[in-house]
C-alpha cells in the first residue's frame, strides 16, 4: 500500500494498527521518494485464519471408529 503523507497523517493510527495487525508494510511516497514502515517482529502466519468448524457432530465418535475394513497397508 502506497499512500501520501496528508493520508498517513489523516489515519495515522488507524494505518499503524493494518500494520501491526497484518505484517503489511506501508509506503509513504514524499516527493518521488519512498519510506517504508514495516513492523519489527512479523506476525504468526496462522494467525489470520478463520476458525471453522470441519466436524458435523460430535468429535468423540471420531475416537471410537473402525477403519480396519479400509485399510491398506500398501500404501507408499
Amino acid at each position: 500500500m502506497v499512500v501520501k503523507p496528508s493520508r498517513l497523517r489523516a489515519n495515522l493510527y488507524r494505518l499503524l494498527d493494518r500494520v501491526l495487525r497484518t505484517g503489511e508494510p506501508i509506503e509513504i511516497d514524499r516527493g518521488g521518494k519512498r519510506l517504508l514502515i514495516v513492523p519489527k517482529e512479523k506476525p504468526p502466519r496462522l494467525k489470520n485464519l478463520a476458525r471453522r468448524e470441519v466436524i458435523v457432530g460430535d468429535p468423540e465418535d471420531l475416537v471410537h471408529l473402525d477403519w480396519s475394513k479400509e485399510w491398506r497397508g500398501d500404501l507408499p
